[in-house]
């Protein structure tokens, strides 16, 4: 009676106010999903938005003509498990706990582990009520250890524990959460030449180096299961992919569109890894293959109706490899874009990767020149979620999330790197300046880090880190210097040499 009292217009007006209401808090209620893909070794030049011109990538090119493409983002670190690392606590090199890959025990599957204590990504997601899952290769901890994946954050987990495990994509067993998954794979080492004169131009001889069940497939397919077991409540996909490491092994289907279509010559083992008939099909196809798993993940997200609630990000856990390393032929595929180094070194080769962003109607199409890292995207994604109140203290990365929202933003005051193996490596960047250590001498036990050759190089002019211009810049020189002692802490498990002699 009250209600038939009121004029009409006042009712309508309640009505549509209700209706707002509603919407916001419906939207409040869920936050964005996040699927994080990161391929494995996949050089700045390999796909199609960054400038490949042989491998076809239609699905990340689409993914980045619909959303952000980073020209300066950054992995970890220069290998694997410590540029993981980065990317699950937040914290660069010079403080996060794991620094370079090592088994945790000689013969034993699995490397060390985080601690039990780490804040990590995934924890975070999901003590904000997440459904956690992680599809590939983990790296953080072996089997049984505090530093396995759920034990940090993951509710689900599908794929390889042990990255030497990795090397295999026909191994005899995934890991599916804590129990093993057989596999219809025969057993073989990933790491093997071709027998004494067997004919490397007959494709029989390389049927010993495969198998029924293709571990990318197994993975992705656990990945898409995910997302419609979790379809109804927000989500944090974690998809770090195998793809391109080596071994270089890939179905037939996916091996037909590249066979033939340029040069190609067998490798029959020597340096590293499996044998392959052609090994240049065999890298681009492994690509390729990734790129249409993506697109289906994409299509089932659209399909759910939850394109405009996902938040995509795909990058690559560090540079490609050198050339001719298990078969792979970087400079063929331009994969290093031109960038001096590859995986393993902190020049911009070794660690400056693809960086996607997209989230259909919240980040428009756009190129970003902003200088990021792995560091940066807790507190990046944090934040775009709505829950900036959960950013830990203590973070060495910066939240860029106004840059993706077409907002002016502040330059990041400085980015460091530090990679004990290969004598020890420490690179930094200020601006456009950028200055590198690498291979400190060994021999001169004597020497303080700050007496090694600093060489600087100027990337917006230089960007091949080509020429060296320290003599002309001492003062410059010695701001870096400054950086570079302050930024690293000792390692116990991950020592440094020079600079943590003492432990």
């Amino acid at each position: 009676m009250i209600f038939q009292s009121l004029p009409r217009f006042f009712l309508v007006a309640l009505g549509f106010f209700i209706f707002i209401i509603s919407s916001v808090k419906a939207t409040e209620a869920r936050r964005p999903n996040v699927i994080f893909i990161i391929a494995d070794d996949l050089g700045w030049g390999d796909l199609g938005c960054y400038g490949q011109k042989i491998i076809r990538t239609p699905h990340l090119d689409r993914m980045a003509t619909e959303g952000m493409r980073f020209t300066q983002h950054y992995s970890g670190n220069a290998v694997c498990a410590p540029s993981r690392c980065v990317l699950m606590t937040g914290k660069h090199p010079g403080h996060a706990f794991i620094r370079d890959n090592k088994q945790f025990k000689p013969g034993q599957e699995g490397q060390w582990p985080i601690p039990a204590d780490t804040v990590t990504l995934a924890k975070l997601f999901q003590h904000r009520g997440y459904a956690t899952g992680g599809f590939g290769k983990w790296g953080l901890g072996a089997p049984g250890t505090e530093g396995e994946p759920l034990k940090q954050g993951f509710t689900r987990w599908f794929g390889f524990n042990c990255q030497a495990v990795a090397h295999n994509f026909y191994p005899t067993y995934l890991w599916d959460n804590d129990r093993k998954v057989t596999l219809n794979n025969p057993p073989f080492a990933a790491h093997q030449k071709l027998p004494e004169g067997a004919d490397p131009k007959d494709p029989t001889n390389y049927a010993r180096y495969s198998g029924k069940e293709y571990s990318s497939d197994l993975i992705w397919e656990q990945a898409r299961r995910f997302v419609r077991d979790n379809k109804e409540r927000p989500f944090f996909l974690f998809a770090p992919t195998t793809v391109p490491h080596l071994a270089l092994q890939a179905p037939e289907d996916s091996l037909a569109e590249y066979r033939g279509k340029f040069p190609d010559e067998p490798y029959p083992g020597g340096k590293g890894y499996l044998p392959h008939i052609a090994p240049r099909a065999a890298y681009a196809a492994m690509i390729t293959r990734m790129d249409k798993e993506i697109g289906r993940l994409m299509d089932l997200v659209k399909e759910f109706g939850l394109d405009e609630q996902t938040l995509f990000v795909f990058t690559s856990d560090n540079g490609p490899l050198y050339d001719k390393l298990g078969g792979t032929d970087c400079e063929f595929f331009n994969s290093h874009g031109g960038l001096r180094g590859r995986k393993g070194a902190l020049y911009e080769g070794g660690f400056r990767v693809p960086a996607i962003v997209r989230w259909k109607g919240r980040i428009a199409p756009s190129i970003s020149d902003r200088v990021t890292g792995f560091e940066d995207w807790i507190p990046t994604l944090l934040e775009l979620a709505a829950l900036k109140e959960a950013i830990p203290a203590g973070l060495d990365g910066f939240s860029f999330a106004p840059t993706l929202r077409g907002e002016k933003q502040s330059e990041r005051p400085f980015l460091y790197r530090e990679f004990p193996a290969y004598g020890g490596q420490q690179c930094i960047r200020v601006g456009d300046w950028k200055g590198v250590r690498q291979s400190l001498n060994l021999r001169e036990k004597k020497a303080a880090v700050s007496d090694g050759r600093l060489e600087l190089y100027n990337l917006k002019d230089d960007i091949t880190e080509s020429r060296d211009v320290a003599a002309q810049h001492p003062e410059i020189i010695a701001r870096l210097e400054r950086l570079l002692r302050e930024q690293h802490t000792s390692s116990k498990e991950f020592p440094f040499p020079l600079l943590d002699d003492s432990l």
